[in-house]
């Protein structure tokens, strides 16, 4: 068995991919429109399907807001450097809202950063050695 994606759904689907590809440097896998069931299915990722989780962005037409509940936490995303990252995603237009710094009562260095939604995306610096 194997995680194959996380689905989230946006209200805006064109600045949502704009934020997974142009912001976080993602690739757009796979958009398919389905008229009958009015919503749109767009899959993205570093990596392909086949090697790799991705993220299922569902448009659901005509939504104009989504309330992101008290249960969903975050989505991970190892960086090399979270501070460099940081700022990368600010240059792109992307919203940082906890810099990079250790974790509290750790030492891993973590960031948080927002889709254009209001999902969390937590950075994670690989550690070395």
């Amino acid at each position: 068995m194997r995680i194959l994606h996380t689905m989230l759904r946006v209200v805006d689907l064109e600045k949502s991919l704009a934020f997974y590809t142009g912001v976080l440097g993602m690739k757009l896998l796979r958009r398919t429109d389905y008229p009958e069931g009015k919503f749109t299915l767009a899959f993205v990722g570093f990596d392909d399907e086949a090697n790799g989780a991705v993220i299922e962005l569902t448009h659901n037409w005509g939504m104009e807001k989504y309330e992101i509940g008290n249960a969903f936490g975050h989505i991970a995303i190892e960086v090399a450097d979270a501070f460099a990252a940081c700022e990368i995603i600010k240059q792109r237009g992307g919203k940082v809202v906890r810099e990079a710094g250790a974790m509290k009562h750790g030492s891993t260095v973590i960031a948080f950063v927002e889709d254009p939604d209001g999902y969390k995306i937590e950075l994670i610096q690989k550690k070395t050695g």
